[in-house]
């Protein structure tokens, strides 16, 4: 229980002391007009409360990620704990303030014309593609997950497919209506539900006496049952993901960008959003390594059930708080990820608005939006384990990328951009050698991956450094300015 209260504790001090400084270097004014009213348009963007905005934040990037990531992050063991208590309050809080700031003083681009901003046009067109997809690849994998634990509450009753149908009218809608009209009034309340849950299950931890692994000398080591297919590095660190740093954050940030109504509310908004996952996941770590007796048994129980977080879930909630459980699982991870779902299409249409400047009157909004809810409607027929370990990698990717993106405001702004460079060296390294030695990436031997890996980051960094320096001699910003 002491790693668990001093990792609690850590996220809470991370926001109240750490955020303070990332927002001094980042620099604000509270005077400066924000796009919510300088372009008003009563779709994207509306004026709306620090409040709600902070819950619509938090429930957009939430999901799954931080419940189902951190269970299957717990087969892991306590070292879980380190992972998803540094990289929330040193990468991930510092990716979603920072992006979601950049966004906001670019009157609330979208993050592929930042990336294009800071790291050059090529790059931009580049990640056009990748995050578009990205984005309807996670709007899939978020119909899939709901419907299936609709499917199992039903009794089998009504089947996937018609679950499926059914999130996808409503992710149809909630994608082309005016923000205010269903996520400005529902995702609120949703919010503060899956915050109520996550605090439901802490109360159940502490009332039934759950003995929480405490990471010590002796346990401070890969618990996996597989440990070499699944080592900590790289495994751990693209399976927790929301929770700790998750790319994804950086394409719902703009969204929020649109509708907050001063600077000063962004690190309440943005950092505060990415601590209160934190929290929750490390609420479900610890519930994930004590519920059945320990890390060896989770993981026998994730065996039996193919991996299913969702019946983990859907057990332990059942299990410690009743009839009030079932109802906390249905609201909470069910709706938490077709809220996630939703403005992951949104994003994309938003996205692809941008890259052609579409106007964003209803007849162009379902234009946009009919082919992008059509090749999610096919990956939605996928395993959704395939899409899943795919989208991972992916999500991962496009963190580091944004990561290297505001290494370059920073730099290029004269700000100390070791904040968010030491995080993309980390990041990037991460997702480079997962590619190579993962069974979904080249499966190769993980002493060969590393090397390969670190010679693609070496890479990757020299092309970064090549890059801003050039800038700077030539003293003109192909950047944005403010």
């Amino acid at each position: 229980m002491i790693t668990f209260l001093v990792s609690l504790l850590i996220l809470i001090l991370g926001y109240v002391w750490y955020s303070r400084i990332i927002e001094r270097i980042f620099g604000i004014s509270k005077h400066t007009q924000t796009p919510a009213y300088t372009k008003t348009d009563g779709v994207d963007y509306v004026p709306m409360h620090w409040s709600k905005t902070l819950l619509i934040q938090f429930l957009n990037i939430a999901g799954l990620g931080p419940i189902f990531g951190a269970i299957a992050g717990a087969m892991w063991g306590p070292v879980v704990f380190i992972w998803i208590v540094l990289g929330c309050v040193f990468a991930g809080a510092v990716h979603d303030y920072l992006s979601g700031m950049i966004s906001l003083k670019q009157q609330g681009a979208s993050i592929p014309e930042i990336i294009g901003m800071y790291l050059g046009n090529p790059v931009k067109q580049g990640m056009r593609v990748f995050t578009v997809f990205l984005m309807i690849v996670v709007g899939a994998v978020f119909i899939v997950g709901p419907a299936k634990i609709l499917f199992g509450i039903a009794g089998g009753a009504i089947s996937m497919n018609i679950w499926i149908t059914i999130i996808f009218v409503y992710y149809i809608l909630a994608a082309i209506l005016p923000i205010q009209a269903i996520i400005g009034k529902l995702y609120p309340f949703f919010g503060i539900v899956l915050i109520c849950m996550a605090f439901a299950i802490l109360f159940g931890l502490w009332y039934y006496g759950y003995s929480i692994p405490e990471l010590q000398w002796h346990n401070c080591r890969n618990m996996h049952n597989n440990p070499e297919q699944f080592p900590i590095f790289p495994m751990l660190f693209v399976t927790v993901a929301c929770g700790a740093i998750s790319g994804f954050h950086a394409t719902q940030s703009p969204l929020m960008a649109r509708c907050i109504t001063n600077e000063t509310e962004g690190r309440r908004v943005f950092y505060g959003a990415m601590i209160i996952e934190g929290i929750v996941a490390v609420i479900w770590a610890a519930i994930g390594m004590s519920f059945f007796g320990g890390v060896s048994q989770l993981q026998a129980v994730m065996n039996e059930h193919g991996g299913n977080a969702a019946w983990v879930v859907d057990t332990m909630s059942k299990t410690m708080l009743g009839k009030f459980g079932a109802i906390m699982v249905l609201l909470g991870v069910v709706f938490a990820p077709i809220t996630s779902g939703d403005t992951a299409f949104r994003s994309a249409r938003l996205i692809i608005s941008d890259i052609f400047s579409i106007p964003q009157k209803m007849k162009y909004r379902i234009l946009v939006s009919i082919p992008i809810f059509s090749v999610g409607f096919v990956l939605s027929q996928i395993d959704f384990s395939i899409i899943w370990r795919y989208m991972a990698w992916a999500n991962q990717t496009l963190a580091a990328v944004v990561l290297w993106a505001i290494t370059s405001y920073l730099y290029t702004h004269s700000k100390y951009y070791w904040i968010t460079f030491i995080p993309a060296l980390f990041m990037t390294t991460v997702c480079c050698v997962y590619i190579f030695v993962a069974p979904e990436g080249f499966y190769i031997s993980m002493n060969i991956g590393i090397i390969a890996g670190l010679s693609v980051t070496a890479i990757v960094l020299f092309l970064f450094i090549r890059y801003i320096l050039k800038k700077s001699r030539n003293n003109s910003h192909v950047f944005h300015t403010e």
